[in-house]
């Protein structure tokens, strides 16, 4: 595990005990305290998703074995992430549907007769609508995240992809090397071969010539 990865490691646990202690607090008071307590836990999840999306840069640019061991730490950080997400999402959603009530009992005592059955539906419908274009934003930025961590997974897979292309390139460099110099090897042995195949030739018609000259006087 490397040094980098123990600090955003570090950083994020002591978040995360801080997320959790925000999310306790926020259920403890009402009105504008627990909206800056909700505001301040959601400032936290990004930061949060930021250190995420650093250690898994982090991870995949290690060994294939230590890259293993990281990631699956990472995926268990992953689930804790999203259950405080889904926490802050509960309690933002109790706060919404509180105020609402809040509102409709204040307009109810302020003058019951002016509001009907009809205008409260419609408010209700509103706090809906509202609670649902909140969900749809939440999702949207989610989904991009998702991409982004994508596109930084497919970025880490090509420069290994590069790397490795790169060892082969420098391999075949090599077998050629080896190719051109078994070929020399190979010339200079055939040279050599001729060589002496005409020295041997040489020698053995200077033995002949011998023979013949050893003969012809003993002849003679």
């Amino acid at each position: 595990m490397t040094g980098v990865f123990e600090n955003y490691e570090r950083q994020y646990c002591e978040l995360s005990a801080n997320l959790t202690k925000k999310c306790r607090a926020a259920t403890l008071v009402d009105g504008e305290q627990k909206k800056q307590r909700l505001s301040e836990a959601k400032v936290g999840l990004d930061e949060a998703e930021s250190l995420i999306r650093k250690m898994d840069v982090e991870a995949r640019s290690l060994q294939p074995n230590v890259r293993a061991v990281l990631l699956a730490k990472l995926r268990e950080y992953k689930s804790d992430l999203n259950n405080l997400k889904s926490e802050v999402k509960r309690i933002a959603s109790t706060n919404l549907n509180q105020a609402a009530r809040d509102e409709l009992l204040e307009s109810g005592m302020a003058d019951a007769k002016m509001v009907s059955a009809d205008q409260r539906e419609r408010l209700l419908m509103s706090t809906e609508k509202l609670n649902k274009s909140s969900d749809r934003v939440r999702e949207s930025r989610r989904t991009m995240l998702e991409t982004e961590d994508l596109g930084v997974s497919i970025l880490s897979d090509l420069h290994q992809q590069r790397q490795s292309l790169l060892h082969a390139d420098n391999t075949l460099h090599g077998v050629d090397d080896n190719v051109g110099r078994s070929k020399r090897i190979m010339t200079a042995m055939s040279r050599r071969m001729s060589r002496n195949k005409y020295i041997i030739g040489f020698i053995v018609a200077v033995l002949v010539l011998s023979i013949i000259l050893i003969l012809y006087f003993k002849l003679k």
